[in-house]
């Protein structure tokens, strides 16, 4: 199971929001750069890069930072936030990100979701189904749609999707464990690559993840608060 780490951007800083709420946001470097390159000094692999400026504003807008993160490092970057339009999806690709996440547009333009996995490949776009209760929340989490959980994964594996990455806001930044019994009934009821988010706070956390079968974890809150070391989370990669 891949460790990913997380990279929240506001502002062009690192912080960390709770449950997804702006409001709530604690910066925990003032160089998303630098933390970038801790990771990598510590045998990590994989960033998840979220331009939370994006998805708040509806189009990428930190893409140079993610430039940055790609020129500096040799980290496999996801970049998700703010990706609404075929230049939104270019403009990151451009930039460094090996891997796009594409959340709120799933729900509101299929068609446009469709045409990216033709064009790009089902190993490059990755599916953000992240929920609140058995719904779908979009546009940085400020939204709840109609589509649920699992009907809304299955659909898309129909149409060609392989990754997914799924977050319970009520577990984001509450580093309270995660939704390990969700994970299990997406991945009994659909075949995906499916990557945990949300809540992770121990090694333990993590061996329970990767008995789900899961195949990527991420991690965010629990390393910028000190509960896990990045040097633990190297050792596991």
């Amino acid at each position: 199971m891949r460790i990913i780490m997380a990279i929240d951007i506001l502002g062009g800083k690192c912080v960390r929001l709770t449950k997804g709420d702006y409001s709530t946001g604690k910066i925990y470097n003032n160089d998303p750069v630098d933390v970038a390159l801790e990771i990598e000094d510590n045998g990590l692999k994989f960033v998840h890069v979220v331009d939370l400026d994006g998805a708040r504003e509806k189009r990428v807008i930190n893409y140079k930072i993610l430039e940055k993160i790609a020129s500096k490092t040799n980290l496999s970057i996801d970049f998700g936030g703010g990706i609404r339009s075929d230049d939104d999806l270019k403009i990151a690709f451009n930039s460094g990100a090996k891997q796009v996440t594409a959340g709120s547009i799933a729900v509101t333009d299929p068609s446009l979701m469709l045409k990216w996995l033709e064009t790009y490949g089902a190993d490059k776009i990755i599916l953000g189904a992240d929920f609140i209760g058995d719904e779908i929340a979009t546009h940085g989490w400020t939204e709840r749609s109609d589509r649920k959980l699992i009907s809304f994964i299955s659909e898309y594996v129909s149409k060609g999707v392989q990754y997914v990455i799924c977050t319970d806001v009520d577990k984001d930044g509450m580093m309270k464990g995660p939704s390990t019994d969700i994970y299990r009934k997406i991945l009994e009821n659909t075949n995906i690559n499916l990557i945990a988010s949300g809540g992770i706070t121990s090694l333990r956390d993590i061996d329970d993840i990767r008995e789900t079968g899961c195949e990527g974890a991420i991690i965010g809150k629990a390393v910028y608060e000190g509960k896990l070391k990045l040097k633990e989370l190297g050792k596991l990669c």
